[in-house]
């Protein structure tokens, strides 16, 4: 189902799929993209803060947003951010961690500088499968007015 800014209101909840992290994606990505020892080497991660393994918060954050385009919002332009409110990561995720978004509107307003799209100020929880959140954030997305037609 696509949605449009008029299909949108405040308290609506969306859904994605899973994503069960492995070992070797958070090496993978650590290696590319934040390259610390407790993100790369399991033996000297058990040593560090984490005490073992641990994906980059930034490497959850990635996986979120694939959640949020994959769930069953449906947004016709796709997952436009207009900027990021707070992120704040709980606790770390670590080999096995399947992981799903839930993302709640928290409001919506049509922009008056850009007639025809408006913003959906969201709430997206990331959450382990026991449903403890490992990561939340405050967003906004851009979101189109549905397209008007003219009727006879």
């Amino acid at each position: 189902m696509t949605r449009y800014l008029e299909d949108l209101a405040a308290g609506q909840v969306f859904h994605s799929p899973s994503y069960t992290v492995t070992a070797e994606d958070i090496k993978a990505f650590a290696a590319q993209w934040d390259p610390q020892y407790f993100h790369l080497d399991e033996d000297a991660a058990k040593e560090s803060f984490f005490e073992g393994l641990a994906a980059s918060g930034w490497h959850t954050a990635a996986a979120t947003m694939r959640l949020l385009v994959t769930s069953d919002i449906g947004l016709p332009l796709g997952v436009i951010g207009a900027g990021v409110e707070s992120i704040n990561w709980h606790r770390p995720v670590r080999p096995g961690d399947v992981l799903t978004v839930e993302t709640t509107v928290l409001e919506t307003r049509a922009m008056r500088s850009r007639p025809g799209l408006g913003l959906v100020r969201m709430e997206v929880v990331t959450r382990d499968a026991a449903g403890e959140p490992v990561q939340t954030m405050r967003t906004n997305l851009l979101v189109p007015v549905r397209p008007y037609t003219i009727s006879r």
